[in-house]
C-alpha cells in the first residue's frame, strides 16, 4: 500500500470537504394486532431427561420454511427426527418464498405456525414483530441441554454472537439464527488465474484488476440489481474497515449524521468509481440474484457481493472447475482503521416461534434437534453452509466455497463485524437504503453525495417515527 493509496484518501477527503422490486409493504406489519384468536395453546407435556422442554408428545406441529438458497430438505430431515422421537405427533412442514404474504394474515388472526424460517425478500420485519410482542422468548430452548451433550446447554454450543443477535432490548432471545453466514466478495480462483492476478487487497489493485478484466471483455463486478441490498454484504464491512466498527454502530443507532461520516463517503465514492469506469457488468441493475449469479458463473464478471448460501443457490450453473472463493473487502488505503481480512459474518436464516403458536414448545424442540451435530452436518453437506453450531464440520469434505469461507473466518479472527440494521430495521435497510439509495447510485442515477443525503433522510425519518421500536448498541 504505497503513497498512491494515501493520495486516494486525501482526494476523497477534499471531495467531502467540497461539498426492488419494492419489498411488499413490510411496514404493514406495524398495524398487526397481537391476534384476536383465543389462547388455544396445547397442554405442555412432562419434562424428562429425554424430553427436557416438556413437549406434548401427541400435539401437532406446524413448521414454515423459506424455500430459498438452502431449499427445504434439511428441514424435512430434521422433521423426520422429530417424528421419530414423538411418533404420536402429527407434523406438517410447508414452504414458500413469500413469507410475509402467506403468514402475515395468520399473525393478524392469531393462528400462526409453531416455527417459522423468517427469511427472504418477503421477510417479516423482526423489529416490528419484537416491538409488537408477537414472538416467544427462546430462553428455555437456550437453557435446555443440548442434543449431543446433556452436560452443555444449547446456548453453550453456539457460535459467538448468535445469542446476542436474537436479542433486541434486554435478556429475552426472540430469534434463533440457524445458518452462520460469511458475507464478502465472491470470485472464481480460475478466473483470477486466467488473468494472472491475485485477489486485490487494496482499492488501487482492485481497479487495476478490473481494468485488466475489461480488456479481456469481462466485467469487474456484478450484483443483484433488482435486490441491491446485497451490495452492503461487502460495502458495510468496507466502511467499518476504513473507519472502524463505530461507523456501522452509528448507522445501526440511526444517529444524526451517520451517513455523512468520512468512511461512508470514502466507501461510496470507491464503489461509484466501479460504475464510472465501466467495471460493472452491463445490464446489472435489471438482474435479480439468480441472474447475476449465473452471469458470474458464466465468466461475465469477476466479483459479486454475496453470502455463503451462494454456493448452494448457484450450484446448477457453477462450472466444476470454477474454484469458488470468498474474500474480505479490499482495503481502501494504508490509513484504514481495521486490517485486511475484516469481514461481515453473522447468523442467518432467522427462526422464530410466534407468541400465538399453538405448540411453541414443539417449535423449540424442533430447533433443539436442528442444533444437534447430526442435523447440523446434514445441513452443511446439503447446502454448503455452516450452521450456528460451533464446529460440526469435523470429518466433512467441504466444497471449495465453504472451505474458503472457513479460512476467511480464521483470517479475520476478532475482526468480524455484524451490522444490526439488517434485522433491526428491515424496511429501512432493504427498500430505502438498499433499493432507493445504493441501487440508484450503482445504476448511475444518483451520485454518492445524493445517496448519502437520501440515506440520512430515511434514517432521520426512522429515528423520529414513534411507531417504530428503536434499538441501540
Amino acid at each position: 500500500m504505497g503513497s498512491t493509496n494515501v493520495n486516494r484518501r486525501d482526494v476523497i477527503k477534499q471531495a467531502a470537504a467540497a461539498g426492488l422490486i419494492a419489498v411488499p409493504a413490510v411496514g404493514a406489519l406495524t398495524s398487526c394486532a397481537s391476534g384476536s384468536g383465543e389462547d388455544n395453546k396445547v397442554e405442555k407435556g412432562k419434562k424428562t431427561k429425554d424430553n427436557p422442554l416438556g413437549v406434548n408428545k401427541g400435539a401437532a406441529l406446524e413448521v414454515y420454511i423459506f424455500d430459498g438458497g438452502f431449499g427445504t430438505k434439511y428441514a424435512k430431515d430434521a422433521q423426520a427426527v422429530y417424528e421419530k422421537n414423538f411418533p404420536k405427533a402429527k407434523t406438517k412442514l410447508k414452504s414458500t418464498q413469500k413469507i410475509q404474504s402467506v403468514l402475515q394474515p395468520r399473525f393478524n388472526g392469531g393462528t400462526p405456525p409453531d416455527l417459522i424460517d423468517n427469511s427472504g425478500a418477503e421477510q417479516m420485519d423482526m423489529g416490528v414483530l419484537v416491538g409488537k410482542k408477537q414472538l416467544t422468548d427462546l430462553t428455555p430452548l437456550l437453557d435446555a441441554p443440548s442434543i449431543d451433550d446433556p452436560s452443555k446447554k444449547v446456548r453453550d454450543t453456539l457460535r459467538p454472537g448468535v445469542v446476542e443477535m436474537g436479542q433486541f432490548d434486554g435478556k429475552p432471545v426472540w430469534i434463533l439464527y440457524y445458518a452462520y453466514t460469511v458475507y464478502g466478495v465472491w470470485y472464481s480462483q480460475k478466473a483470477l488465474d486466467k488473468l494472472d492476478v491475485e485477489y486485490p487487497e487494496n482499492w488501487d489493485d482492485m481497479l487495476s484488476v478490473c481494468a485488466k478484466a475489461k480488456k479481456k471483455g469481462m466485467a469487474g463486478w456484478t450484483y443483484a440489481g433488482k435486490f441491491p441490498y446485497y451490495l452492503p454484504f461487502s460495502l458495510y464491512p468496507f466502511m467499518a474497515k476504513i473507519g472502524g466498527r463505530e461507523v456501522l454502530d452509528k448507522i445501526d443507532n440511526l444517529e444524526p449524521g451517520a451517513w455523512k461520516q468520512p468512511a461512508v463517503k470514502a466507501a461510496l465514492e470507491a464503489y461509484y468509481e466501479l460504475y464510472k469506469k465501466g467495471y460493472v457488468l452491463d445490464g446489472t441493475p435489471g438482474l435479480d440474484h439468480i441472474e447475476s449469479q449465473t452471469a458470474w458463473n458464466e465468466g461475465k464478471a469477476l466479483f459479486i457481493p454475496n453470502g455463503s448460501w451462494v454456493e448452494n443457490e448457484a450450484k446448477k450453473t457453477t462450472p466444476k472447475d470454477f474454484e469458488m472463493r470468498v474474500a474480505a473487502p479490499s482495503s481502501l488505503d494504508s490509513g484504514d482503521k481495521m486490517p485486511f481480512g475484516t469481514m461481515w459474518a453473522s447468523g442467518g436464516e432467522p427462526f422464530i416461534v410466534p407468541a400465538k403458536a399453538k405448540n411453541p414448545t414443539g417449535g423449540m424442540e424442533q430447533l433443539r434437534i436442528m442444533l444437534g451435530e447430526q442435523s447440523s452436518k446434514n445441513f452443511t453437506k446439503q447446502v454448503s453452509s455452516l450452521t450456528s453450531l460451533d464446529g460440526g464440520t469435523d470429518g466433512l469434505t467441504l466444497p471449495p466455497g465453504l472451505d474458503s469461507a472457513l479460512k476467511a473466518l480464521d483470517k479475520a479472527g476478532t475482526n468480524i463485524v455484524n451490522p444490526r440494521i439488517q434485522d433491526w430495521y428491515v424496511a429501512l435497510q432493504k427498500e430505502k437504503i438498499g433499493v432507493a439509495c445504493l441501487g440508484e447510485m450503482m445504476a448511475g442515477r444518483m451520485t454518492p453525495a445524493e445517496a448519502m443525503k437520501k440515506a440520512q433522510k430515511f434514517t432521520d425519518e426512522a429515528r423520529e417515527d414513534d411507531s417504530i421500536t428503536h434499538y441501540k448498541h
